[in-house]
């Protein structure tokens, strides 16, 4: 494991504060008093407060994506392909929650990575809705409203970052199992 640099340790804490106070609430200042160093040290690792939620938001970004691209060339099922896109979610999410906050709530404060990121981001989507598409395709998933799929399974996993930091006992295998299980199977006693 790579041992981490007064830089990361800046983004950490940095998306920490982020997730407790909001990024425009967050001075350089405050960032500082949580590291415990003066303000002006910490130009020494970092320029600004906008190449750190640049750095927290386009590193998880590109993490999701290259994560889907592995995903989409294997040879499995569109179902098992599904499982594996959650399984992502869970363990970059219960890896980062602090970022996954950033990654949600403050993707709109990115200037000049803006519109790469919400190009990674719809490309994401694009690829996600083709897994689903090719499931319906292939019989394995039921021909409904893909949209509606896509936004139920999305809206779930964008949101972990609020609920797996309250479960201490957490165990990000046997969490992917359970929501692929209720997000693809859903939660109907009479489905056969």
């Amino acid at each position: 494991m790579k041992q981490e640099t007064r830089k990361d340790e800046i983004i950490r804490t940095a998306a920490k504060l982020f997730k407790e106070k909001g990024y425009s609430a967050v001075t350089m200042r405050d960032l500082a008093t949580e590291m415990g160093m003066k303000a002006a040290s910490l130009y020494n690792h970092i320029n600004s407060k906008q190449e750190i939620l640049k750095e927290i938001i386009i590193s998880l970004a590109e993490e999701f994506t290259s994560g889907l691209q592995e995903i989409q060339k294997s040879n499995k099922s569109n179902i098992d392909k599904l499982k594996d896109v959650i399984e992502l979610h869970v363990n970059i999410t219960s890896k980062n929650t602090y970022g996954m906050a950033s990654l949600n709530n403050n993707w709109m404060h990115l200037k000049e990575k803006l519109e790469y990121y919400l190009q990674l981001r719809s490309n994401y989507e694009d690829e996600f809705r083709n897994v689903l598409q090719q499931g319906v395709k292939n019989n394995e998933i039921i021909n409904g409203n893909i949209e509606v799929m896509l936004f139920s399974i999305l809206s779930t996993l964008r949101s972990l970052y609020l609920w797996i930091p309250k479960k201490e006992d957490l165990n990000p295998e046997e969490l992917s199992q359970k929501l692929s299980e209720v997000l693809i199977n859903g939660i109907n006693k009479k489905i056969d």
